[in-house]
């Protein structure tokens, strides 16, 4: 069966969808690595994406992103989202504000960069160099490369993972205002429950290459979640 991928920028064949996926597949050699998924997520939702390692979570994400190309199956989705991976990936020899604009210098300029580092905190480092930054710091301007555009689909692949503690606490804050103000449909690969509870109006467990379970953390007490979600990742909560 030969892959059907189709990207429209932002229509996605629904007003109300920011992605639809259906009968997703990806093989490596004989390995199936996403079997038959299906998968929508809506214009403004937070989802977060949790499951063991090699269950296929980073293999979809880099499908949406069009970075991967599945063996079957369809894809709709913009034709540029936008990807924070858990490097930030500044060019170290560019200023903050030609890493935010990167590609858009005549179009974004100057005062654009400026005004989306500014959302991030960074007002008046536009001229700085990614050299200065913490790791925190860094992700911002990641963060703020990526929804300059305002994109429709935003991707964020453990984007907190390398982070300290108290770090990962300020920039969930601030990702959920970001994303408040830019209202993208958002997929956030993560290993943290704690994460995917705290930033994600819906949780999927992804086991097997097939998406095993979803959850509303909306519905109830975000912590009345925890048991049920280490359950369906396999860890006995005491």
């Amino acid at each position: 069966m030969t892959a059907i991928v189709t990207r429209r920028d932002a229509r996605v064949g629904s007003p109300a969808l920011a992605v639809s996926v259906r009968g997703l597949q990806r093989r490596y050699g004989s390995r199936v690595v996403i079997d038959a998924l299906d998968l929508d997520i809506r214009k403004g939702e937070f989802v977060a994406l949790l499951g063991e390692s090699g269950c296929g979570k980073t293999t979809l994400l880099r499908a949406l992103a069009g970075l991967d190309s599945p063996d079957a199956g369809s894809i709709r989705a913009p034709e540029r989202p936008s990807v924070v991976f858990q490097e930030h990936r500044l060019l170290p020899w560019s200023t903050l504000w030609q890493n935010v604009a990167l590609g858009y210098e005549n179009t974004i300029g100057r005062t654009g960069a400026a005004r989306a580092l500014a959302e991030v905190g960074l007002a008046g480092r536009e001229d700085d160099w990614p050299r200065n930054l913490s790791g925190g710091q860094a992700q911002r301007v990641a963060l703020a490369r990526a929804l300059i555009h305002d994109p429709a689909l935003l991707l964020l692949d453990e984007p907190f993972a390398a982070l300290d503690a108290l770090t990962r606490i300020r920039m969930h804050g601030l990702v959920k205002e970001l994303v408040a103000l830019h209202r993208p449909g958002v997929l956030i690969v993560t290993h943290d429950v704690d994460e995917a509870l705290t930033l994600a109006d819906r949780i999927l467990v992804m086991r097997a290459g097939r998406i095993a379970a979803s959850f509303e953390p909306g519905e109830h007490a975000p912590q009345a979640l925890r048991p049920a979600l280490l359950a369906e990742l396999g860890v006995r909560s005491h």
